[in-house]
């Protein structure tokens, strides 16, 4: 895996289209707005992605928005408790899967 995922990869990030340009300018028009100021602070929005990197386990991701929670002024404490509450959502929806088991046991008479 050490081979698998290059850091050059994230810095060419924005060139992943450029077989198919105008898909490539609207992913990356709405990828823009969607990290925009808004309701949100950018900063915010940040600390959700890497949350959410985490999730879907993306080392790009989790070094993209690590990069970009600290220039937006989050710090390792922020940026740790967003990985939790990232970490809880995952393990309590895993956990909450257990009420299948639960009730494929009781279908078995157990």
């Amino acid at each position: 895996m050490a081979d698998y995922y290059k850091h050059e990869h994230l810095e060419g990030f924005g060139s992943v289209s450029s077989a198919s340009p105008e898909l490539g300018k609207k992913f990356f028009d709405y990828y823009n707005a969607v990290f925009a100021e808004g309701a949100l602070t950018e900063r915010e929005k940040c600390l959700i992605a890497l949350a959410v990197a985490h999730t879907v386990q993306c080392p790009y991701c989790i070094d993209a928005y690590t990069s970009e929670s600290l220039a937006k002024g989050a710090d390792l404490e922020q940026m740790t408790e967003a990985l939790h509450v990232a970490v809880a959502i995952r393990g309590g929806a895993s956990l909450v899967h257990g009420m299948q088991m639960r009730e494929s046991a009781k279908k078995a008479g157990m």
